[in-house]
């Protein structure tokens, strides 16, 4: 049996890792492709309206993976009446969800950027990316439901695929759309939007060919069902639109600091962050099936196994995370920089060796949280992503960047991280003792 959890581990762990680092890559390929077509100021207006994006990726996922951890626990429990009014609740919430951001994309996408602080060429630029993103709201949430629930009914490679084909599908189109087509920005956020409905195609056999155990059901849509899933989902919402509002924080404290062109260089540090959270996203994706099998079985020895085949890992890709980062900051920085700005290239290769040093921590953070989850303790998971995502990192970067400026807003991040990560622990040890 060991030897079994730890290849289920693997299986899960691996596929979802390659395709959270897929999803993420929607947003990197525009990050690269804008920097060679639009330059400076198209990499500013992505960064300014990209947290949007933050909100959108993170209320899909708070939906489904609320809704895959109940289905997966009932799933395993037999009771498959149940699991199905689960999916059909979670279908519904999305839909609620779709409709209010494409409402806000149709009256208040102006409004936004002009609070974030967009102007002249910049400004019409984010408007078109965010009102478009926007517009494709029900995409995104739909296939982040749809990817959950695969996954969580034992086919975790036909929702890797999906991610990485979805992905995949943007690198091209992006080339597609804003170079030989001339698109500008419109084509890379068209590039984004398209790349969820080809996911769902790829998803598309597990049910054309009945393979799927959860179908829609006839049932009262119950508030205490959604409140339910949208609960279990809370920290998977918190670990991402975290992403989002400290992007739009960040974003007003280097406007003031360091101009159009530290918000640049933000944005090339931000969008690579998106990528390494992806992979620990990834991990704690990849356990939570597991976790709430096992915890539907009671077999909480498995669970604490699986939590530690996650948390090596996670130490072990930080290590070479931060090593890639601290070597190799300034390489990685000239592929964005097409302009070779000698500032946007000081700022971001200094921002890139302190705003990683967070790595082992946010790991830390996000893997304890889905632990909390699965194993239905909601409100400590809650706990750790308010304070990671609002509470501690919003005054640390006002009072780090106050006293050590620009410095000060990169080293906001990792010393956010480890203070949670501490209380996490703590969570931690006292739920195991009466487990």
């Amino acid at each position: 049996m060991k030897k079994s959890c730890f290849y289920e581990y693997i299986k899960y762990t691996s596929l979802n890792v390659m395709g959270m680092i897929g999803l993420s890559c929607y947003i990197l390929a525009d990050t690269f492709f804008v920097s060679k077509g639009l330059g400076t100021n198209g990499l500013t207006a992505l960064n300014l309206a990209i947290p949007i994006y933050s909100f959108i990726h993170g209320s899909g996922l708070m939906i489904g993976m609320g809704g895959g951890t109940k289905y997966s626990i009932f799933k395993s429990q037999n009771h498959h009446s149940s699991a199905n009014q689960i999916f059909t609740h979670s279908v519904a919430l999305a839909g609620v969800f779709a409709l209010v951001f494409v409402l806000i994309g149709l009256f208040c996408s102006k409004s936004i950027i002009t609070l974030f602080g967009g102007e002249g060429e910049v400004f019409e630029m984010a408007v078109t990316y965010l009102r478009v993103i926007l517009l494709f709201a029900p995409a995104f949430l739909l296939n982040n439901v749809l990817l959950c629930f695969v996954r969580n009914d034992g086919a975790p490679q036909l929702s890797m695929a999906a991610m990485i084909g979805g992905s995949l599908s943007n690198v091209v189109l992006d080339y597609i759309f804003i170079f030989p087509c001339q698109m500008g920005i419109f084509g890379a956020v068209f590039a984004t939007g398209l790349a969820p409905i080809i996911s769902m195609m790829i998803l598309s056999p597990h049910f054309l060919r009945k393979q799927n155990q959860f179908h829609f059901t006839k049932c009262r849509m119950r508030i205490s069902s959604c409140l339910s899933i949208l609960s279990s989902g809370v920290p998977s919402l918190v670990t991402e639109v975290s992403s989002g509002i400290v992007m739009i924080v960040f974003n007003a404290m280097i406007l003031h600091l360091a101009g159009n062109v530290g918000v640049a260089a933000y944005g090339v540090i931000a969008n690579l962050s998106l990528v390494v959270i992806a992979i620990y996203t990834g991990i704690a994706q990849g356990i939570q099936p597991l976790m709430s099998r096992y915890y539907g079985m009671n077999r909480f020895d498995f669970i604490h196994k699986v939590l530690r085949y996650a948390l090596i890992t996670m130490i072990m890709v930080s290590v070479l995370i931060y090593s890639i980062v601290f070597f190799g900051a300034e390489q990685v920085t000239q592929i964005f920089n097409s302009e070779h700005n000698a500032i946007l290239q000081t700022i971001a290769t200094n921002g890139l060796q302190l705003y990683f040093i967070a790595c082992p921590f946010a790991g830390f953070n996000i893997i304890i949280s889905m632990y909390l989850t699965s194993t239905e303790n909601p409100l400590p998971a809650h706990i750790i992503s308010i304070l990671r995502g609002f509470v501690i990192i919003i005054p640390m970067a006002f009072v780090l960047s106050w006293i050590f400026h620009i410095q000060g807003v990169w080293c906001a991040f990792p010393a956010t991280e480890l203070i949670v990560a501490v209380i996490g622990m703590t969570f931690f040890l006292r739920i195991k003792k009466t487990a």
